[in-house]
């Protein structure tokens, strides 16, 4: 089993979910299931992910001084993930995200950051102690991120950032960060979009790690994933899943990819493999928080027999 440490700063939401037919087009509105409500946001989402994986995990972030934010500390502690640096904010409600998923697994989310939004310069030195990695994402100011970034590279600890949800109009203070970071996790329209609109995924992944990231790693959904470091750009290829719902299957694939990375000391490729694993266990699972899948799990379909290490391809730099 790999164990490890490691820090998530980011989003905390109360996810509220309803199945649908179909998804709604402009104006029009679907019947669906009963509302389930459940813990969610990326950060919350991906600290249990590295929990379930058989992390130990710290959780800095921000919620509300309401029953939401009462309901999302008290379950991401019962579950084991250290919530000791995650603030109370009197002054406004915690996050909260709006989900439809159809037969397919196809989603729209629309979200109300709330108290994330409020996340400024959070002091990681008691967190980061000890840690293998510093996992963020962009639900949370860029700004924030940034300071934790800073601390992180202080103290030694690698930082992989999650660039999503990637802002409409990308700042100088992102690039900043994202140069900053040890290897960046993007899908493919996050990609092109940071690479000014590259014609494919591959050129995105060798545009950005030109940029100064040592390595980048692209997810391409059931085509599985593109690694790129000095040495190349790999494909890896997914794992055969039946899909229901692709909410959390981003996040567990980023908590896997942290922690094999990091704590298990793999090379990119193989890291890239076991969260492309882990990813397409979350797919075939309704829910976010409900979807993630243990340690054993991700073990037994990394090591099935099915997988070819001749699926891996390698292109030149």
């Amino acid at each position: 089993m790999t164990t490890g440490k490691i820090v998530v700063l980011g989003s905390l939401n109360m996810d509220l979910s309803i199945r649908v037919p179909r998804l709604p087009r402009p104006g029009e509105t679907v019947a669906g299931t009963e509302m389930v409500r459940g813990t969610g946001g990326k950060g919350a989402n991906q600290a249990l992910a590295a929990r379930r994986l058989g992390a130990q995990v710290a959780l800095v972030g921000v919620v509300g001084a309401d029953q939401f934010g009462a309901e999302l500390r008290d379950d991401l502690a019962a579950s084991g993930v250290d919530v000791s640096g995650v603030a109370v904010a009197s002054e406004v409600a915690t996050g909260v995200a709006l989900i439809v998923v159809d037969p397919d697994g196809e989603n729209m989310i629309t979200i109300s950051p709330g108290a994330n939004a409020t996340l400024t310069a959070p002091d990681l030195r008691a967190q980061l102690d000890g840690a293998h990695a510093l996992l963020l994402q962009l639900e949370v100011p860029v700004d924030a991120c940034r300071v934790a970034a800073d601390a992180a590279r202080s103290a030694g600890v690698p930082v992989v950032l999650n660039a999503a949800p990637l802002p409409d109009h990308p700042s100088d203070d992102l690039a900043e960060l994202i140069r900053g970071s040890d290897v960046l996790v993007v899908n493919e329209t996050e990609a092109t979009g940071l690479a000014g609109g590259a014609a494919s995924a591959n050129d995105a992944a060798r545009i950005l790690r030109d940029l100064g990231v040592p390595e980048v790693v692209v997810t391409l959904g059931e085509h599985g994933a593109i690694a790129a470091d000095r040495t190349g750009v790999t494909h890896v290829p997914a794992f055969s899943v039946d899909a229901v719902d692709a909410v959390g299957a981003g996040d567990a694939f980023c908590a896997e990819f942290a922690l094999a990375r990091t704590a298990g000391g793999a090379d990119l490729a193989t890291a890239t493999r076991r969260a492309c694993a882990a990813g397409g266990l979350a797919a075939s699972r309704p829910g976010a928080a409900a979807s993630l899948p243990h340690r054993d799990e991700v073990d037994r379909l990394f090591g099935a027999p099915t997988y070819d290490s001749a699926e891996v391809t390698i292109h030149a730099t």
